[in-house]
């Protein structure tokens, strides 16, 4: 598997995940890293705190997981 190095998340351009909820439950993510495999995620309500990276595989699992009801809450 490809390796990227991001240094920077600075200047990505972010959107609501159409996996988002309907409540609290709203991330974010950026396509800016997709050629690279990358999937960057963060929290709305705070754009300014930690993200999370995943990988297109990763992504995909955890989306899977949770419309299955492996993760909640």
């Amino acid at each position: 598997m490809p390796t990227a190095h991001v240094t920077s998340m600075s200047g990505l351009h972010w959107r609501k995940s159409t996996h988002s909820g309907n409540g609290h439950e709203c991330v974010e993510v950026s396509d800016d890293l997709a050629p690279d495999g990358l999937i960057p995620v963060r929290d709305s309500k705070n754009p300014t705190g930690p993200k999370l990276i995943f990988s297109d595989a990763a992504w995909s699992t955890f989306v899977r997981s949770r419309y299955a009801g492996e993760i909640t809450n």
